[in-house]
């Protein structure tokens, strides 16, 4: 089954190999596109986390008043993000299938312990970090790593279960409860969603049954509608979101900026750093409102330039699974693709709150946003990726041999 549901997507062909024999080039050992996508993505976030948070560094006493505050921290951020994705380079894929039921503990763990009054760090109402010192570790962002990783090794195990309820789609579903419950109690519906997604995604992908898969949608949309009608502020945000402008000092404060960025910024933007938006107007502008400074800094051009590059990333995620599919890799081929909807149900999501097309969340832009537990956890996706890319090359190149 899973190979016709990947047969289906058609996303690219195998990626090439040098002919046996031939010395290899960095771009032949390593899938360029999806390298300089993922570098580019980092470096440009690097850039614009630093011109979002000028303003608000100058003018925070709890930065010190540093115009650069936020770009050191978040280098800081970027270089464990590098150093931890080389390590995990190193790690053969087979190694990440045995761990991953582990990984998946902890991180089950970690969100029960984030709950826990005193421990876990609260800002905004929410409690969804854990103080390590000068850090926050929030554990909702490594559990987007860790829900690739078992869900894929699940998926892999049941393979044959798969058209049934109670043996194949069954447990995950009192899995993916366990952990919704968790998050909703920090509350962080955010990750819940893009968490849920990623299950669902990879069970698809599995060969779930079709009628099993359209009951869970169906049943999903229903439970997201009762959270939000049953939850005030969640409903807030969304009558905020049909008409921003009601409101625009209140609920529909945020959209309305972001909006007011996207319009200032036209074709080519108003010029790097000359956002007026980031003056203490647009909350979050360096995390979950960082496009909407792209937008009004760099225009439509440069929204269109992030959005090629995920869209890359993310056509290169499902090609590196096909492939591994194709050599009767399995699991490798469900965690890259699992990669995949991960990055662009995240992105899509970040996006579309920008642009005003989905009510506000709180979810960064992967790979750009200001943030070290979300930085470290796509650094090490993307090293897991490129592993997978490079054990497909050298099994290619060892059969050709």
């Amino acid at each position: 089954m899973i190979g016709t549901w990947l047969q289906r997507l058609g996303l690219g062909a195998e990626t090439s190999m040098p002919a046996t024999g031939a010395r290899a080039t960095p771009t032949q050992e390593f899938d360029a596109v999806l390298l300089w996508c993922g570098l580019g993505l980092l470096m440009f976030g690097f850039v614009m986390v630093y011109s979002s948070s000028i303003a608000m560094a100058e003018g925070s006493r709890f930065t010190g008043y540093q115009a650069g505050y936020f770009l050191i921290r978040h280098g800081l951020f970027l270089a464990i993000g590098l150093v931890c994705g080389a390590v995990a380079f190193q790690i053969p894929v087979r190694f990440w299938q045995q761990m991953a039921p582990y990984l998946f503990l902890i991180g089950i763990a970690l969100l029960v312990l984030v709950i826990v009054p005193h421990v876990g760090r609260s800002v905004n109402g929410a409690q969804r970090w854990l103080p390590l010192g000068p850090v926050n570790l929030q554990p909702s962002e490594l559990m987007k790593l860790f829900a690739v990783l078992y869900a894929a090794d699940y998926t892999n195990r049941k393979l044959a279960d798969m058209a049934s309820f109670k043996r194949g789609f069954g447990p995950m579903a009192v899995v993916m409860l366990l952990v919704g419950f968790l998050l909703l109690k920090e509350p962080d519906f955010g990750a819940f969603v893009v968490i849920v997604g990623i299950a669902i995604g990879i069970l698809f992908l599995g060969g779930i049954n079709v009628r099993i898969f359209g009951t869970l949608v169906v049943v999903l949309l229903i439970g997201f509608v009762l959270l939000i009608w049953f939850s005030p502020y969640r409903r807030e945000r969304l009558f905020g979101f049909m008409d921003p402008w009601q409101d625009a000092f209140g609920k529909g404060y945020q959209l309305s900026h972001a909006l007011i960025a996207f319009g200032r910024g036209e074709w080519f933007g108003v010029g790097l750093g000359a956002s007026v938006e980031k003056l203490f107007y647009l909350p979050e502008a360096h995390t979950d409102f960082l496009l909407a400074v792209i937008a009004e800094e760099l225009g439509f051009v440069g929204v269109c330039m992030v959005v090629l590059m995920f869209a890359l990333l993310i056509q290169r995620c499902f090609v590196i699974g096909k492939t591994a599919l194709g050599l009767g890799r399995i699991y490798a081929a469900l965690v890259a693709q699992g990669i995949g909807i991960w990055i662009g149900v995240q992105s899509f999501i970040n996006m579309g709150v920008n642009m005003g097309l989905l009510p506000t969340k709180g979810l960064t832009l992967p790979l750009m946003s200001f943030g070290g537990s979300g930085i470290v956890a796509n650094c090490v996706a993307l090293a897991i990726l490129l592993r997978i890319d490079w054990e497909n090359r050298q099994l290619m190149r060892g059969n050709r041999a």
